[in-house]
């Protein structure tokens, strides 16, 4: 059923291997297991790397079918190479031998959008089509694609202090002028940057706008003023990650639900059609275990 020798993919082979629309409905199925309680998954171990202002964090997970981790490293400085690397080791369960080591940035690119996707069709209004995306690096081109799955966008605006206007020419879609320019109107906001101080305000949201916040994923850090905290229903990939890991809901001091409680049907989703909902997401390791057992099947099958 497995090739004997281990085998080494690289971020090319991720990026054929592994496609969105298949890695959504996993997502959805690994976050409900981890609410279920059918996921081991412990906290991050994080390596301050304080010269540089960075971080290397080891993610490990079993997820049924799959055991595996990550290492991955975060350097929001980095200007010429991406902020993130990463790799993902997967063992085999039975016996705990590797069966493939690979690149994780790939996979923590798409698998951060896909996570939020979920979030949005559990969460935003059926209606929704008017993204904003703050932000202009990888998580906002994957959001883009993973978002036009579950809602059928009109329109989206993308603002970042730098590269927007690329961006925005690229996608076809429209820059906006400032932060504030991008969020007011929108149906669905996502907030994709590496600022460590809010860059979201609550005043600018309407009623009824789902959000994913997806950076500062730090107990220090925040991407949200108080106003969004204190407008919202925060709901999360897990409880324990979320309260310890996110400056932003350490500061609302709240978590309402977890999305794979959402999923079960053993929380509610979004109560009324002006009620104002946040995905607050800390990236866990199922996430990263499962989108690589996706890409080792994938490529066990094309090898035979």
């Amino acid at each position: 059923m497995f090739p004997a020798t281990l085998l080494i993919l690289d971020e090319e082979d991720v990026r054929r291997l592994l496609s969105m629309d298949r890695l959504v409905p996993a997502m959805e199925r690994a976050l409900a297991d981890l609410s279920a309680g059918r996921v081991v998954q412990p906290l991050r171990t994080v390596v301050p790397v304080a010269d540089f202002q960075g971080f290397l964090a080891v993610m490990p997970a079993y997820a049924g079918r799959a055991l595996g981790a990550k290492l991955v490293t975060f350097f929001p400085n980095n200007r010429d190479v991406p902020t993130h690397h990463a790799t993902i080791v997967l063992f085999r369960r039975e016996t705990g031998a590797p069966l493939v080591t690979m690149d994780g940035r790939r996979i923590t690119e798409m698998r951060t959008a896909a996570v939020s996707a979920v979030a949005t069709e559990a969460l935003a209004r059926r209606e929704a089509s008017v993204l904003a995306i703050l932000g202009s690096g990888v998580q906002a081109r994957s959001h883009l694609e993973a978002l036009r799955l579950v809602r059928r966008l009109s329109e989206v605006r993308v603002w970042s202090p730098h590269r927007a206007a690329e961006f925005a020419a690229r996608y076809g879609v429209r820059a906006a002028a400032s932060a504030e320019d991008a969020v007011r109107g929108a149906h669905v906001v996502v907030v994709a940057t590496t600022s460590k101080i809010p860059v979201l305000r609550g005043e600018w949201l309407s009623p009824g706008t789902h959000v994913n916040a997806v950076g500062a994923s730090r107990p220090d850090w925040r991407e949200l003023d108080d106003a969004v905290l204190s407008r919202a229903r925060i709901f999360v990939e897990q409880r324990e990650a979320a309260s310890k890991e996110s400056g932003d809901v350490i500061a609302a001091g709240r978590i309402d639900a977890e999305i794979g409680e959402v999923i079960l049907g053993a929380a509610a989703g979004r109560a009324s059609p002006d009620e104002i909902t946040l995905f607050k997401s800390v990236g866990v390791a199922v996430e990263d275990v499962v989108a690589a057992d996706l890409v080792y099947r994938a490529a066990v099958t094309e090898d035979r």
